[in-house]
Protein backbone atom coordinates (compact mmCIF):
# COMPACT_ATOMS: atom_id res chain seq x y z
CA UNK A 1 0.00 0.00 0.00
CA UNK A 2 1.40 3.47 -0.49
CA UNK A 3 1.94 6.26 1.92
CA UNK A 4 0.41 8.85 -0.40
CA UNK A 5 -2.96 6.50 -0.53
CA UNK A 6 -3.05 6.14 3.42
CA UNK A 7 -2.96 9.95 3.75
CA UNK A 8 -5.91 10.41 1.37
CA UNK A 9 -7.40 8.29 3.61
CA UNK A 10 -6.79 10.52 6.38
CA UNK A 11 -7.99 13.98 5.41
CA UNK A 12 -10.20 15.02 7.96
CA UNK A 13 -8.36 13.23 10.61
CA UNK A 14 -6.21 13.88 13.45
CA UNK A 15 -2.38 13.08 12.53
CA UNK A 16 1.02 13.50 14.60
CA UNK A 17 3.89 14.89 12.55
CA UNK A 18 7.58 14.80 13.54
CA UNK A 19 9.57 16.99 11.40
CA UNK A 20 13.55 16.39 10.79
CA UNK A 21 14.41 19.53 13.42
CA UNK A 22 12.67 17.61 16.33
CA UNK A 23 9.19 19.74 16.50
CA UNK A 24 6.11 17.70 16.27
CA UNK A 25 2.93 18.85 15.09
CA UNK A 26 -0.87 17.23 16.09
CA UNK A 27 -3.45 18.73 14.09
CA UNK A 28 -6.53 17.66 11.47
CA UNK A 29 -4.85 16.80 7.80
CA UNK A 30 -6.95 19.18 5.46
CA UNK A 31 -4.65 18.32 2.27
CA UNK A 32 -1.72 16.27 0.68
CA UNK A 33 -0.05 16.60 -2.68
CA UNK A 34 1.92 13.66 -4.70
CA UNK A 35 5.28 15.25 -2.87
CA UNK A 36 3.54 14.76 0.66
CA UNK A 37 3.28 18.45 1.15
CA UNK A 38 0.49 18.75 3.94
CA UNK A 39 -1.63 21.52 5.37
CA UNK A 40 -3.01 20.79 8.57
CA UNK A 41 -5.82 23.06 10.88
CA UNK A 42 -6.14 23.28 14.34
CA UNK A 43 -2.41 22.77 15.27
CA UNK A 44 -0.12 22.16 18.43
CA UNK A 45 2.83 22.37 17.76
CA UNK A 46 5.49 21.42 20.24
CA UNK A 47 9.07 22.23 20.61
CA UNK A 48 12.21 19.65 20.05
CA UNK A 49 12.54 19.79 23.94
CA UNK A 50 8.99 19.01 24.67
CA UNK A 51 8.55 22.30 26.79
CA UNK A 52 7.07 24.55 24.66
CA UNK A 53 3.70 24.49 23.22
CA UNK A 54 2.10 26.70 20.20
CA UNK A 55 -1.51 26.88 19.41
CA UNK A 56 -1.55 27.37 15.21
CA UNK A 57 -4.99 27.65 13.20
CA UNK A 58 -3.66 26.40 10.08
CA UNK A 59 0.24 25.48 8.87
CA UNK A 60 1.50 24.07 5.60
CA UNK A 61 4.40 21.32 6.05
CA UNK A 62 6.84 20.44 2.80
CA UNK A 63 7.13 16.79 2.43
CA UNK A 64 10.85 17.02 2.71
CA UNK A 65 10.68 18.33 6.37
CA UNK A 66 8.55 15.45 7.73
CA UNK A 67 10.73 12.51 9.47
CA UNK A 68 7.47 10.76 10.70
CA UNK A 69 3.72 9.99 10.51
CA UNK A 70 1.47 8.63 12.78
CA UNK A 71 -2.00 7.93 11.71
CA UNK A 72 -5.16 7.01 13.75
CA UNK A 73 -5.83 2.91 13.53
CA UNK A 74 -8.75 3.14 11.46
CA UNK A 75 -7.35 4.81 8.78
CA UNK A 76 -4.68 1.64 8.29
CA UNK A 77 -8.04 -0.64 8.73
CA UNK A 78 -10.15 1.62 6.31
CA UNK A 79 -7.61 1.81 3.89
CA UNK A 80 -6.75 -1.83 3.94
CA UNK A 81 -10.34 -2.55 3.47
CA UNK A 82 -10.03 -0.58 0.14
CA UNK A 83 -7.15 -1.78 -1.25
CA UNK A 84 -8.52 -5.33 -0.79
CA UNK A 85 -11.73 -3.76 -2.54
CA UNK A 86 -9.95 -2.48 -5.42
CA UNK A 87 -7.94 -5.90 -5.69
CA UNK A 88 -11.40 -7.82 -6.61
CA UNK A 89 -12.63 -5.22 -8.45
CA UNK A 90 -9.89 -5.28 -10.23
CA UNK A 91 -9.45 -9.08 -10.32
CA UNK A 92 -13.45 -9.54 -11.67
CA UNK A 93 -12.79 -6.65 -14.67
CA UNK A 94 -9.86 -9.08 -15.63
CA UNK A 95 -11.98 -12.05 -16.11
CA UNK A 96 -14.19 -10.21 -17.61
CA UNK A 97 -12.29 -9.04 -20.40
CA UNK A 98 -11.24 -12.67 -20.83
CA UNK A 99 -7.86 -12.94 -18.43
CA UNK A 100 -4.71 -12.13 -20.20
CA UNK A 101 -4.52 -9.07 -21.69
CA UNK A 102 -2.32 -10.03 -24.50
CA UNK A 103 -2.06 -8.00 -27.78
CA UNK A 104 -0.71 -9.10 -30.67
CA UNK A 105 2.04 -6.53 -31.85
CA UNK A 106 3.17 -8.79 -34.73
CA UNK A 107 3.10 -6.03 -37.90
CA UNK A 108 5.16 -6.11 -40.86
CA UNK A 109 7.14 -2.61 -40.91
CA UNK A 110 10.52 -2.38 -40.40
CA UNK A 111 12.42 0.93 -39.15
CA UNK A 112 15.82 1.19 -40.76
CA UNK A 113 16.60 3.28 -37.93
CA UNK A 114 19.67 2.66 -35.81
CA UNK A 115 19.28 2.07 -32.10
CA UNK A 116 21.93 3.51 -29.78
CA UNK A 117 24.85 2.99 -31.97
CA UNK A 118 24.46 -0.69 -31.43
CA UNK A 119 24.15 -1.30 -35.19
CA UNK A 120 20.89 -3.61 -34.43
CA UNK A 121 17.64 -2.53 -36.41
CA UNK A 122 14.21 -2.66 -35.12
CA UNK A 123 12.06 -5.00 -37.63
CA UNK A 124 8.44 -6.29 -37.59
CA UNK A 125 8.42 -9.37 -35.69
CA UNK A 126 6.93 -8.20 -32.08
CA UNK A 127 9.38 -5.20 -31.43
CA UNK A 128 12.12 -7.57 -30.91
CA UNK A 129 15.42 -6.21 -32.32
CA UNK A 130 17.04 -8.38 -35.14
CA UNK A 131 20.58 -8.90 -36.07
CA UNK A 132 20.35 -10.00 -38.87
CA UNK A 133 20.64 -7.18 -40.92
CA UNK A 134 24.44 -5.46 -42.23
CA UNK A 135 26.20 -3.89 -38.81
CA UNK A 136 27.92 -1.28 -40.66
CA UNK A 137 25.43 0.70 -40.59
CA UNK A 138 25.07 1.37 -44.32
CA UNK A 139 25.01 -0.20 -47.38
CA UNK A 140 22.57 -2.90 -48.56
CA UNK A 141 19.71 -4.22 -45.97
CA UNK A 142 18.20 -7.38 -46.65
CA UNK A 143 14.38 -7.40 -44.90
CA UNK A 144 12.54 -10.52 -45.10
CA UNK A 145 9.11 -8.82 -44.41
CA UNK A 146 6.31 -6.89 -46.78
CA UNK A 147 6.43 -2.87 -45.73
CA UNK A 148 9.82 -1.21 -46.07
CA UNK A 149 10.34 2.08 -44.46
CA UNK A 150 13.71 3.22 -45.40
Amino acid sequence: MLPLYLLTSAKSKEILIELKNGESLNGELVNCDSWMNLTLKNVIQTSPNGEEFVKIPEIYIRGNHIKYLRLPEEVMDYAKEQNMINMEQRNRNQKRRGGNDQRNYNNNNNYSGRQGGSGRERGGNGGHYRNDQNRNGGGNRRYNNNNNNN
